[in-house]
């Protein structure tokens, strides 16, 4: 069976220009669009603006990806950190300072912390009259008045 295929690129149908809409016939790059826009959170109504059909037509002929919306995000993850790894192993620089940050943000998200200096608790700040008073006692310290002032 020979396929024509239009100015985009896709194949026109049989029956092209009878009467009636041309049936949607899904193609595995159409069903690698719907994935990566299910992955960015877009609703059937975009996805199938997307594609040029309307939301039954889309439900009908793309209703297997449509259930795999929750992993859709997880799939595109594990694939560009799959090509991302594959740099690392040519050598690729920037690809391991990529990973390293992913790795960082990924220890944020998750709320592990690498082996840091345990942080001091910072002295509540003060008012601008405490500070003054507290100025004022040790202001004699270090120069020449400190033998003249008394304790």
């Amino acid at each position: 069976m020979s396929w024509d295929l239009d100015l985009l690129g896709d194949p026109i149908p049989e029956g092209h220009g009878r009467r009636g809409r041309p049936p949607h016939i899904p193609t595995d790059e159409n069903r690698r669009k719907v994935l990566l826009l299910m992955a960015f959170d877009k609703n059937e109504e975009q996805i199938a603006a997307a594609l040029s059909i309307t939301p039954p037509t889309l439900r009908k002929h793309y209703f297997r990806e449509l259930r795999a919306r929750l992993e859709a995000k997880v799939r595109l993850e594990a694939k560009l950190l799959a090509s991302l790894v594959s740099e690392i192993d040519k050598g690729n620089v920037s690809a391991i300072d990529k990973m390293f940050k992913r790795l960082d943000r990924h220890d944020l998200l998750t709320g592990v912390v690498a082996s840091k200096p345990a942080k001091t608790a910072k002295p509540p700040k003060k008012g601008k009259k405490e500070q003054a008073i507290a100025d004022a006692a040790v202001a004699h310290e270090g120069n020449e008045w400190s033998s003249l002032v008394r304790h």
